[in-house]
């Protein structure tokens, strides 16, 4: 049986640390999907990090839209997808988006080995935060009696 979220639901679920698939329109191809981290708080911007050089920055420049999606891959399964603009790509800052980001992901031990593999706060140079504005969104409940 499927049901839909409420809009609170699919935010608080959007809002919990899950790896989301993002798709990238791409012409004569198929869509770029690739797992990403991401920070989002309800009522508020997806904001990807991203290496500004990758074909995933490239994409979302061109295409100026994406669509992301989270899923409990446990019962009872739900999901949430959202589509919409790219709203802003900014430069990303270490301390403002890399480390919330780790920590989101990591305990705290695991997310400051990772930032220092990244080389501290030298990380980041060039890479962007993009911020997906959630335009459409598609959320469910999925149980299987």
């Amino acid at each position: 049986m499927s049901s839909a979220m409420t809009p609170a639901e699919r935010e608080a679920f959007l809002a919990q640390p899950r790896v989301a698939i993002l798709a990238i329109a791409e012409a004569d191809r198929g869509p770029l999907a690739v797992p990403v981290w991401y920070l989002y708080e309800p009522g508020g911007a997806v904001r990807i990090w991203t290496a500004g050089a990758s074909r995933k920055a490239r994409l979302l420049l061109l295409a100026g839209r994406a669509s992301l999606v989270v899923q409990n891959p446990q019962p009872p399964y739900e999901y949430v997808s959202v589509e919409g603009p790219i709203a802003r790509i900014e430069p990303a800052q270490f301390e403002r988006d890399l480390r919330p980001l780790a920590y989101r992901y990591l305990a705290a031990a695991a997310a400051e080995r990772y930032l220092a593999r990244l080389g501290g706060p030298a990380a980041g140079a060039g890479d962007l935060l993009v911020h997906l504005t959630p335009q459409h969104w598609i959320a469910r409940h999925e149980t299987i009696e």
